[in-house]
Formats: C-alpha cells, sequence, structure tokens
C-alpha cells in the first residue's frame, strides 16, 4: 500500500498507534458427489465437484455427520464473492455467528473487516468461511473428527471459489488447512500453499486475539503487507 493517506487510515481502522518521523528524518480428491439425502452419511465420505452452490448450501445446512448439529441454532456455511480473488479462512461459528447464520460478526468481524479494508478491498469482495461449519459447544476448539467431518465442504468451497489466494487467520485455520501442528508464530511470513493448484496461504493472528492482545495487531499489519506482495506475484505469475 503506497499511498501515505491510505495507510495511515488503514492502521488506524485496525486500531494501530504509528510513529509519523518529523520533515528531514530518516482441491480437491476424485469423489462421488454427497446428496442432501445423504447429509447424515458417514464422517469422511468426501464432496465431489458435481455439487454447485446451492447444493453444497443446502447439503450443509442439512447435515448431521457429527454430533455438533444437535446444538446448533442454524450451520454458518460462508459469506461473500463467490468468485473472489482472496478468501478467508477462520476457526468456527461463536454463539453470534451460529444465532446469525454468518460467520466474523460481532467485534471479532469488525477488526476483520478493518484488516479486509487494510488489504484495499471490502468485505463484500472476499470469500470467508470457516473451517468448522457449527458451532462447537462452549466456542471450544474444534476436535479432529468434528474438523474430519466438515472438510470437504471447505474443500469444496475453495475448489468453487478458486481463490488467487487464502489467508489463514489462527491457528486453528492454519494448523488444519496446512495439516501441521507448527505455532502460528512461526507460520507467519511464510509463503505457504494448498492443493494442486498450488494456492498461496498466508497466515496471521485470528482478530478475536488480536482484541485480547492489541500489541500483536503490528505483526497482523505484516502479515497484511506480506500477503499482499504474494498476491501481486501471484498475479504476475498468471499473466
Amino acid at each position: 500500500m503506497k499511498d501515505p493517506v491510505r495507510r495511515q487510515r488503514a492502521l488506524s481502522a485496525m486500531g494501530v498507534t504509528t510513529w509519523v518521523p518529523r520533515r528531514g528524518s530518516a482441491a480437491l480428491p476424485a469423489a462421488d458427489a454427497l446428496p442432501a439425502s445423504e447429509a447424515g452419511s458417514a464422517p469422511g465420505t468426501a464432496v465431489g465437484d458435481a455439487l454447485d452452490w446451492e447444493s453444497l448450501a443446502a447439503t450443509v445446512a442439512a447435515c448431521q455427520r457429527c454430533e455438533l448439529h444437535r446444538g446448533r441454532a442454524q450451520t454458518v456455511f460462508g459469506v461473500g464473492a463467490r468468485d473472489a480473488r482472496w478468501m478467508v479462512i477462520g476457526e468456527a461459528p461463536g454463539q453470534e455467528e451460529d444465532r446469525q447464520g454468518e460467520p466474523f460478526v460481532g467485534r471479532a468481524g469488525q477488526l476483520l473487516n478493518s484488516m479486509i479494508g487494510a488489504l484495499g478491498l471490502k468485505r463484500e469482495q472476499v470469500y470467508i468461511a470457516n473451517i468448522l461449519k457449527c458451532r462447537p459447544p462452549g466456542n471450544r476448539d474444534p476436535r479432529p473428527d468434528e474438523v474430519v467431518c466438515c472438510e470437504p465442504y471447505l474443500q469444496r468451497q475453495i475448489a468453487l471459489v478458486n481463490p488467487a489466494i487464502l489467508l489463514c487467520v489462527g491457528r486453528i485455520a492454519a494448523q488444519n488447512l496446512l495439516k501441521t501442528q507448527t505455532p502460528v508464530a512461526k507460520l507467519r511470513g511464510q509463503r505457504h500453499v494448498y492443493g494442486p493448484q498450488q494456492t498461496p496461504v498466508i497466515v496471521t493472528y485470528h482478530p478475536a486475539y488480536l482484541l485480547r492482545a492489541p500489541a500483536e495487531k503490528r505483526r497482523a499489519w505484516q502479515d497484511l503487507l506480506f500477503a499482499q506482495r504474494v498476491y501481486a506475484e501471484t498475479r504476475q505469475d498468471r499473466r
């Protein structure tokens, strides 16, 4: 972001205190499609490329593949531009997301919107989804079996969006997408890849964590700048 005014506004929106110098100072595996009527099928059943957006959304809404469906108000499918160049992946719905049926609402959602704005984008220009489509009780971490149940849905969403870059926010999203136990602190600042398309993956902190640890917002800003550079390189490579 070369425009200093836009940069200052983006940092202010994120809540990052800036120092201004004085003048003169220095893909998916092949599989059969999973119809909505089979939404309660065994965990691990893959979602094939026969499902379009509407069929996939209906399948998720009716899903009973794990026990989380018993306590949900509704599933949280995803939101945003279905042909977005940027895709944001988070952890799991919280209480407010479960109530509204949309990922990243409330204070964490507002901060994520500011982070998206720092990229020069609007929320509706990206696609946002979670590792899980149902809220874990008490907002606990997703269990491995729950992730396995939901994974085909996210895989299909990524395939349908076909983004140029994936931005993972938080440990749960990053470790599950990249199949690693490496801490977020060590995943940051690197260009990872996902799937047969070798889609670039950038890792940063979850907005909820940044609300608890505002001093880390500056590092999150560095991650966003890095993501912009990777995205620009990706666009150049695709020409």
